[in-house]
């Protein structure tokens, strides 16, 4: 009886595993058992990862032909060494294991797949697939009313002058030098004006940046910047790699004190204050974060692949599926931020990076994952708190629901003229006075994401396009033509809210005398985007306005994104014919 129980659970298990290679337990004790996993090569494999999938619950396990990493205590990735990188068609990969149980003497059902090539989810194209083919129509016509591909190169730039920790040779920012070298865990970016590294946010913007490497490679590589975007959001990868610490379960998720830091005015590199370490644990929720970090993990992953750096790629892929499976198990809100960065919910995250993980292995797990978490409700915005419509539009491309086209669909209608969104005179989507500019840029994204999914392709490409002119001149503000990009045209914000901008060059002293000084910084923050106009199409360009002068991270995030998006037009000719209502050449 117990042997036909047992056999009928192993016959569930494997039902589970889709009948991935049942393995062979070749002994057992208290404490641990060894198993023997030999599986068949039915397809060439330059590099492998592979799951060893447990019915009970294993502390550890020990295998000396690949690198393991736990991603629950019943599911175990592991990753080939270079000597064994390499499998055939015809081949067996076989190897031994040990695991370690607690006091116990068990022999549960153990089976094995290998990802790309059988297990649950396989299919022919497992792993990272190009970006979904578009169904957009032509929508050429148009002539380029601005350098998009110079405005691009630009925002690149704010990226580097963000960089704390060690800075790189080719650092190209003279004003920047090392910074909180000494953090718990250096390298990131600072987050805005000032010097904290807040981990939603910067997870955030990470997310969106590669986001548009992903979907408009082209425009980048049309704009000359392919390698700079490379080199540039390595920066925050890197700092996430180092941030989540898989053996101990723990995410740093902040470094430095919002109040202390705020009452410092002065360069990064002359703080003296401390810097608190801020985590998320079993015992500390922060699944908001946790699963926003993994999504930029997960896409990074698969843009990295794409260029060639498998290696790079792997190590993405492998923190994002273990940092995923931690959140997943450990939901919750981190509160820690507070009274900045307070995030309202974690399901959007968590969505966003199951569906970036369904797009990086092809594992029907993560997105049946993503199905259960996404919403049908239309987004208020896209933006550092609420990624609804990222996830909804990345389903729709991978399903074709109607109903997530059908929440695209509002959410663009919401934005459009006459969808109840305020227009500034001149013509800007004005969401709110917090990041007027940050919110237009994000939707023009999304707008043009949605345009390449074949969803009123004319329509979002125009709105968007516009959008982004209006931020770099299509407006009437000091006479006309003035960019809210620094260092965009002759006419920029000259004092952003910007600590470092606002300092003479080293050594002189730099101080709080900087914040109030009424002439421009003597540092050219190029490539920031300020906050923007009010709702009247007012603007101040004030050092001490932090609201409407304000730089940040996220502003730029989906504005460069858009801009990425436009080039792509240029290069394919589909760039759509515009009217802005303050139209100017430049």
């Amino acid at each position: 009886m117990l042997r036909a129980i047992r056999l009928l659970l192993a016959a569930a298990f494997c039902a589970v595993c889709q009948c991935a290679t049942n393995v062979a337990i070749t002994n057992h004790w208290n404490g641990g058992f060894q198993g023997e996993p030999c599986i068949p090569i039915t397809k060439e494999l330059n590099g492998w990862r592979a799951h060893l999938l447990f019915s009970e619950d294993v502390d550890t396990i020990e295998v000396w032909a690949a690198e393991v990493t736990k991603l629950t205590p019943r599911d175990f990735l592991l990753i080939n060494k270079d000597y064994d990188a390499q499998q055939h068609v015809g081949d067996q990969l076989c190897f031994t294991f040990v695991a370690r149980v607690n006091n116990k003497d068990i022999t549960p059902t153990v089976t094995l797949y290998i990802e790309g090539m059988d297990g649950p989810g396989s299919n022919p194209t497992q792993g990272p697939q190009n970006p979904v083919g578009t169904s957009a129509p032509n929508t050429g016509g148009g002539s380029a009313r601005k350098d998009y591909a110079k405005a691009l190169g630009n925002s690149i730039l704010f990226y580097d002058a963000q960089r704390s920790g060690r800075l790189p040779s080719n650092n190209p920012i003279r004003w920047r030098g090392d910074s909180a070298v000494n953090d718990c865990v250096p390298g990131g970016w600072y987050d805005a004006g000032d010097h904290v590294k807040f981990g939603l946010p910067m997870a955030s913007s990470t997310t969106l940046l590669l986001w548009s490497l992903y979907r408009f490679k082209d425009g980048y590589a049309k704009a000359g910047q392919l390698d700079m975007m490379y080199d540039m959001i390595k920066w925050p990868l890197d700092y996430f790699l180092k941030a989540w610490k898989p053996q101990s379960r723990e995410l740093v998720v902040q470094v430095g004190d919002g109040n202390a830091d705020h009452s410092f005015w002065g360069r990064p590199e002359d703080m003296n204050m401390a810097r608190p370490c801020q985590t998320v644990s079993s015992s500390n929720k922060g699944s908001d974060i946790a699963g926003e970090t993994a999504a930029a993990l997960a896409v990074g992953s698969i843009v990295f692949k794409e260029k060639g750096d498998t290696s790079y790629s792997t190590q993405l892929l492998t923190a994002a599926e273990s940092l995923f499976a931690f959140a997943k198990s450990n939901r919750g809100i981190f509160r820690g931020s507070a009274p900045f960065y307070s995030s309202s919910a974690d399901q959007d995250e968590m969505c966003v990076a199951a569906a970036w993980l369904y797009r990086a292995t092809r594992n029907n797990q993560y997105l049946n994952d993503a199905n259960s978490l996404v919403e049908d409700a239309w987004a208020w915005a896209l933006g550092w708190d609420d990624k609804k419509i990222a996830c909804q539009l990345i389903l729709y491309e991978e399903t074709q629901k109607s109903t997530l086209k059908d929440a695209v669909v509002g959410f663009m209608q919401s934005w459009l003229p006459g969808g109840g969104i305020t227009y500034t005179p001149c013509g800007l989507a004005w969401r709110d006075q917090w990041g007027a500019n940050r919110y237009a840029g994000n939707s023009a994204f999304l707008a043009l994401l949605a345009a390449e999914a074949g969803i009123n392709t004319a329509d979002y490409r125009k709105w968007a396009v516009e959008q982004i002119n209006y931020i770099l001149g299509d407006n009437n503000h000091d006479g006309g033509c003035y960019s809210f990009q620094i260092g965009y045209g002759s006419k920029f914000p000259r004092q952003p809210h910007h600590r470092g901008a606002s300092c003479p060059d080293r050594p002189a002293p730099c101080s709080g005398a900087q914040l109030n000084d009424p002439g421009p910084s003597p540092q050219i923050l190029v490539g920031a985007i300020v906050g923007g106009p009010e709702a009247n199409d007012n603007y101040r360009d004030v050092r001490t306005d932090y609201i409407l002068n304000e730089v940040a991270t996220d502003y730029n995030s989906g504005f460069q994104g858009a801009l990425a998006g436009i080039v792509h037009l240029q290069a394919t000719n589909n760039l759509p014919v515009t009217h802005n209502k303050c139209q100017c050449n430049g």
